[in-house]
C-alpha cells in the first residue's frame, strides 16, 4: 500500500526532473507501532461506521531508495521518520458477514505532516538549504491531492454483492459415502473425513466424522447451511485423510454449483475427486468417488423467486423441511452483572439442543457483544423456547470451575 502511496509522487518527480526511475531497494517500516493519540466515532443513518483517529507514528524503518539521474544510480537511505496525521477511517458497508464490513475507505481530514532526513554518501541531505522545505511541501501536496477528503484509498475486505444479502433458504447436504480413496497411511489405509463450506462464506466448515482405516467409508451423515444466493454461490468439498500429528493429508476435492439443484428436489452426485481444480492441470490421477445427497429449500418468503410456486402453510404436500427457516438472535449486552468471584462474562445461547456462545468480556459488568447467532430450522418453531444465561469464566490459572452470575431464564 505504501509503495501505491508513493508511486505517483514518484511519476511527478520524474516528469519534472533529470530523473530516469525511482525504486526501493529495501522497505520495512521497523518495530515500533504508531501512537493513537485520540478517537472520535461518528453516527450516521447509513450502513457505515466512521472513525477519526490521531496518529503519530516516529518509527525506526529501513527504507533505502535508488534515484538514476540520467545513467547514475544514487542510493538514498531515509532516516528519523516522524508522521503525525488526521485520518478519516470509514468502514462500509456493514453487512451480517464477518467481519462485519466489506471494504476500507481511508482519507485525510488534513495535510499530514512528515518529517525525516535523507543520507547520502555519509551526509544529511537534507541540510542543504531550501531542499527541506521544498521536498515536505511536495509530499504533503502530493498526498492531500490523492487522499484528503472525500478523496480516499479504498481497500476492499469482502465481495460486497455477496456479503450484503440476506439468506434465502437452507442447503441439506447427506455426506454418504466415498469409494476406492487414495491409500495415505504407511499400512495402505487412510483415515478419511469430509469438510464442507459455501463459497462467498467465512463461517467454519461443516466436518464429518473421521472413519478410521477406511477406503470405502459410509457416513450417512447430514448437513445444513444457509445459502445466500443459490445462482452463483457453490459447495465446495474436501476429503481429507485425518493425522494425529501435522498437517492433513488432501485425498481430494470437487465443487458442486448450487444451480445445479431444483428447489425442493433431492439430487443425488457421484463425484470424481480430484486433486485440485485447475482446468489446465491434465496430472489429476484418480483418487475415488464421493456420494451426496443436495437439496435445496427457499425459505417460504423466498420460494416464489426461486421455485416458481408459493408455500402454503395449509398445503397437505408441504413438508416440513419447506416450512423452515433462520432463527436469528442478537445479543447486544448486559448490565449489572455481578459475580461471586470474577466478572468476566459471556453470553450462553442454546436452542434445541444446539449452543451457541459470545466472546468473553474481561473485568466488566456492562458487556458490550452485539453478536448475532443464527440457528437452522427444519420447521416452525411453535411452542419452543430459547434459553440465554450470562456465564463468567475465570482467565487465570486455578482450579475452580466456571462460575454462572446470572440466569436470564428463558424466553
Amino acid at each position: 500500500m505504501i509503495r501505491d502511496i508513493l508511486h505517483p509522487i514518484f511519476d511527478e518527480c520524474i516528469r519534472q526532473y533529470c530523473i530516469t526511475s525511482i525504486e526501493f531497494r529495501s522497505l520495512t517500516l521497523g518495530s515500533l507501532p504508531p501512537n493513537i493519540q485520540g478517537v472520535k466515532v461518528h453516527e450516521t443513518n447509513e450502513k457505515e461506521l466512521i472513525i477519526d483517529p490521531i496518529v503519530r507514528w516516529a518509527g525506526n524503518p529501513n527504507i533505502n531508495l535508488v534515484v538514476k539521474f540520467l545513467f547514475l544510480p544514487i542510493t538514498l537511505q531515509l532516516l528519523d521518520l516522524q508522521i503525525f496525521a488526521a485520518p478519516r477511517i470509514t468502514l462500509k458497508p456493514l453487512v451480517p458477514t464477518f467481519p462485519c464490513f466489506a471494504s476500507i475507505a481511508v482519507s485525510l481530514l488534513d495535510k499530514p505532516s512528515v518529517d525525516f532526513g535523507l543520507k547520502l554518501l555519509g551526509g544529511d541531505v537534507m541540510a542543504i538549504p531550501g531542499l527541506y522545505q521544498f521536498i515536505q511541501e511536495q509530499i504533503r501536496t502530493q498526498i492531500a491531492n490523492m487522499y484528503l477528503w472525500p478523496q480516499n484509498l479504498v481497500i476492499p475486505i469482502l465481495d460486497e454483492s455477496l456479503a450484503i444479502k440476506k439468506p434465502v433458504g437452507i442447503l441439506y447436504v447427506k455426506v454418504v459415502k466415498a469409494v476406492q480413496l487414495l491409500k495415505k497411511d504407511l499400512l495402505g489405509a487412510s483415515d478419511p473425513y469430509v469438510k464442507l463450506s459455501l463459497s462467498g462464506e467465512r463461517l467454519t466448515a461443516k466436518k464429518t466424522s473421521v472413519k478410521m482405516k477406511n477406503l470405502n467409508p459410509e457416513w450417512n451423515e447430514e448437513f445444513r447451511m444457509t445459502v445466500k444466493d443459490p445462482k452463483s454461490q457453490f459447495l465446495k468439498v474436501h476429503v481429507y485423510d485425518w493425522e494425529k500429528i501435522g498437517k492433513h493429508n488432501n485425498l481430494g476435492m470437487q465443487v458442486v454449483p448450487l444451480s445445479l439443484l431444483v428447489p425442493h428436489q433431492k439430487k443425488e452426485l457421484t463425484l470424481d475427486l480430484m486433486k485440485n481444480i485447475s482446468l489446465n492441470n491434465n496430472k489429476n490421477k484418480y483418487r475415488g468417488k464421493l456420494v451426496l445427497e443436495l437439496t435445496f429449500n427457499p425459505f417460504k418468503e423466498d420460494s416464489l423467486n426461486y421455485s416458481g410456486r408459493h408455500l402454503d402453510n395449509s398445503s397437505t404436500t408441504t413438508n416440513n423441511k419447506e416450512l423452515g427457516g433462520l432463527l436469528i438472535v442478537t445479543i447486544p449486552g448486559a448490565e449489572n452483572v455481578e459475580g461471586n468471584h470474577h466478572n468476566n462474562p459471556y453470553a450462553l445461547v442454546t436452542f434445541r439442543g444446539e449452543e451457541k456462545r459470545t466472546k468473553l468480556m474481561k473485568k466488566t459488568r456492562n458487556p458490550k457483544w452485539n453478536e448475532e447467532f443464527q440457528f437452522v430450522l427444519d420447521e416452525p418453531p411453535l411452542k419452543e423456547k430459547i434459553h440465554i444465561q450470562v456465564m463468567s469464566r475465570r482467565t487465570g490459572f486455578g482450579f475452580r470451575p466456571k462460575v454462572e452470575i446470572r440466569n436470564f431464564g428463558s424466553c
